[in-house]
């Protein structure tokens, strides 16, 4: 990926030497407490157990500050991830002022370890997430690490399209669409609920995909071999790749992301036609 002189955001929030540690004695044994915060994740259409990790035996997070220097290869990641923050930036104010509307720049939050966001605590094992209640990207670059050996995608445009996926859930978000697949969710059975959000994770592929279409025509960034190194990723990412691999199993009724030809099929949809329109995936009758 051709990356090195592009703008960089300035919407990059690096906690990396700030590491999130637990206390006691402040939701102990869950109790109210933990379900008023559940209720909240609920509200935000974020799943209740990111809030309630790292809490349970009534803890609560503190922050502490590490003066731990960042290694060359962390710099450059950094820079790396900036540009391409700064990318979807750009990508996003020209289509939504196609639309008639005005983008609002999500944050990039970099961590290490362990994080509190609006959404509550969460962990890196977690990986990369989206959380509506403040419009911030999470992630720890370390995940990368995970992309490329344990999940074997490895590449910088794998590394981008994670970046692009997330960002697509704030496009979600600006838009109104995860809050009315929040209100949808609303008396289904957890398998209903589930292909929702398989649904929507879908759609925040195909707008990735969106980005690249646009990113290159614009800027061209992309060179030989990207593309299928994020199709590569996405196929690493679907649902029946990690079942199979945790569990050695598919179960798809509790899919939440999609599989992976659904994940490529999408990203590749985006990527293609390069349209908003063209990624409404709660009206496909095939995903």
């Amino acid at each position: 990926m051709r990356w090195r002189s592009g703008r960089r955001s300035r919407n990059i929030e690096d906690r990396r030497g700030v590491r999130t540690t637990r206390r006691a004695g402040v939701l102990k044994g869950g109790g109210l407490g933990a379900i008023i915060i559940a209720l909240v994740a609920m509200y935000f259409g974020v799943d209740p157990t990111l809030l309630l990790q790292g809490m349970q035996g009534g803890q609560s997070t503190r922050p502490e500050v590490s003066s731990r220097p960042l290694s060359a290869a962390e710099k450059e990641l950094t820079e790396f991830v900036s540009v391409v923050l700064a990318d979807t930036e750009d990508t996003w104010h020209q289509l939504f002022k196609q639309m008639g509307r005005s983008y609002q720049e999500p944050k990039l939050v970099l961590f290490s370890g362990a994080v509190q966001s609006a959404c509550g605590f969460a962990q890196a094992a977690m990986g990369p997430f989206y959380c509506p209640a403040d419009q911030k990207v999470y992630i720890d670059l370390s995940f990368y690490n995970d992309l490329k050996h344990r999940h074997r995608a490895p590449g910088d445009f794998a590394q981008a399209y994670v970046i692009a996926h997330e960002v697509g859930h704030h496009i979600q978000t600006l838009l109104g669409i995860s809050q009315k697949v929040h209100n949808a969710k609303r008396g289904l059975s957890k398998t209903q609920a589930n292909a929702l959000s398989v649904r929507q994770e879908l759609q925040a592929d195909c707008l990735a995909g969106v980005w690249a279409n646009h990113a290159d025509r614009a800027r061209n960034v992309v060179e030989e071999g990207d593309i299928e190194e994020a199709l590569n990723a996405a196929t690493a990412i679907g649902d029946d790749r990690l079942q199979q691999q945790s569990q050695g199993r598919i179960v798809p009724e509790s899919f939440t992301h999609g599989s992976s030809a659904q994940r490529v099929r999408w990203f590749k949809t985006g990527l293609q036609r390069g349209q908003f329109d063209s990624c409404n995936t709660f009206a496909a009758t095939q995903l």
